[in-house]
């Protein structure tokens, strides 16, 4: 590309740095849960449907939040879901003031509108991704901004870690709420459109629309009318699409593994291995870590395909398979006693879930022209049905049995579910085009 911009890569990093706040606000809870649920006095089934409320909210939100997107365009739509999401975040931290009774509903309520308000994030940075970045480099493009999710984890489980055992679990929600507000300023002055961008060079802009990127998918002003969004008979098209249906449903089965993690490994390592809320918020940052790297190495391998002449499909596909391969091994946990070899072993399956976490370069590489915001919300409305039956699928084995033990079983079980559906379900890759 000679002297050309590279704008891109300024965007990338804004949406790797917004999607880390994003996850860490939604799993704030497991930090705080420990602390708070004793409190409130929950059974572990009562915090299992506590921490399903963003789920319900969130799964819920995808499809209209994806139609908001192909009407109003990302960078709208994201500004107001950081506003809305990191409002609710700071509510939370007032929780504690009501009566217990009272406290379970609200605390319920504010997880649902958390879930709503951050419903149009992923298929926003899919979109965006989609329009700045050309083919051979999305697989790279979107495992960073999914792999923040890890980085979330690093990053912010010590230090919320550190607040709850230092401040007070309500002091959690409080700075992460206020992160929230400041990083709306940033958003606003380096997201834009490409053809929009004021930094960006012609050259630039020819290699990425050449590449395949959608750099008209959101119009710039004066430009000509906005679609007026899609058509509810892509959404039949699209759910009658075998290819997208196993992408659909294998992102489901990978997501459980997001929200195991997001959700009850910390409660894990607290209440089945003995460790300490201090404790577990930094030894959960050591799997995120590994989850990290593996995040970025399955994007990289993905391309690094692509570019050695693999097809789509097997560039995609491969790093799936041998990601969730790996993830399975977390039922190890059941049958080692150190901490240093659950810890070990965690970080293993965390990697392998880094790696497989390609979902969302499928998505842009496949996602249709016309409605591209509706695509990607009807994907995560499938994966993240995860985010409601994981914590209470969980929650029901715990308080059953007593143990984590099945619930490890449940979790890897989902890997290989996983796999079976991007080897016999989804079949080649390519790009929907509606009749």
């Amino acid at each position: 590309m000679g002297d050309a911009s590279r704008v891109r890569y300024s965007i990338l990093a804004m949406l790797f740095l917004v999607t880390s706040l994003n996850y860490a606000d939604r799993a704030t809870l497991s930090i705080a849960g420990p602390d708070l649920a004793k409190q409130l006095g929950l059974s572990a089934v009562a915090m299992g449907y506590i921490f399903s409320a963003f789920g319900w909210a969130y799964v819920a939100g995808q499809i209209p939040g994806g139609l908001l997107l192909d009407r109003f365009g990302s960078k709208n739509v994201y500004t107001l879901s950081i506003l809305a999401w990191s409002a609710v975040t700071l509510l939370q931290g007032s929780v504690g003031r009501c009566p217990a009774s009272v406290a379970v509903v609200v605390l319920f309520s504010l997880r649902l509108v958390l879930g709503l308000a951050e419903s149009p994030s992923f298929p926003a940075n899919s979109r965006i991704v989609a329009a700045w970045f050309p083919t051979p480099e999305r697989g790279t493009a979107a495992a960073i901004f999914n792999s923040a999710q890890y980085f979330s984890t690093v990053l912010f489980a010590p230090l919320t870690g550190w607040i709850t055992h230092a401040l007070g679990w309500q002091y959690v929600f409080l700075v992460m709420g206020g992160l929230g507000m400041l990083l709306i300023v940033p958003w606003r002055n380096i997201v834009y459109n490409p053809r929009e961008h004021p930094r960006i060079k012609r050259a630039e802009l020819h290699w990425i629309e050449q590449g395949g990127g959608l750099v008209d998918m959101d119009r710039a002003p004066g430009a000509g009318p906005r679609q007026s969004g899609p058509q509810w008979f892509y959404l039949k098209q699209l759910l009658a699409n075998r290819m997208l249906l196993g992408v659909y449903i294998g992102q489901y089965c990978i997501t459980t593994l997001t929200y195991f993690f997001l959700t009850w490994f910390p409660v894990y390592l607290v209440q089945g291995r003995g460790m300490s809320i201090l404790t577990a918020g930094f030894v959960a940052s050591l799997p995120a870590l590994c989850g990290f790297f593996g995040g970025v190495v399955g994007g990289l391998f993905s391309d690094f395909m692509l570019h050695r002449g693999w097809s789509l499909a097997a560039a995609r596909k491969t790093p799936i398979v041998l990601g969730m391969l790996l993830s399975v091994s977390m039922i190890a946990c059941n049958y080692v006693r150190a901490d240093w070899m659950v810890v070990g072993i965690m970080s293993l399956a965390f990697l392998g879930k880094g790696i497989g976490s390609l979902g969302w370069a499928v998505v842009s590489d496949t996602l249709p022209k016309q409605s591209a915001g509706l695509s990607g919300g009807l994907f995560n409305m499938f994966g993240n049905t995860a985010a409601i039956t994981t914590p209470i699928v969980i929650g029901y084995i715990v308080e059953g049995t007593g143990s984590f033990r099945g619930a490890l079983v449940f979790v890897a079980a989902n890997a290989l579910t996983a796999i079976i559906c991007y080897l016999v379900v989804v079949g080649e890759i390519k790009r929907v085009e509606f009749r």
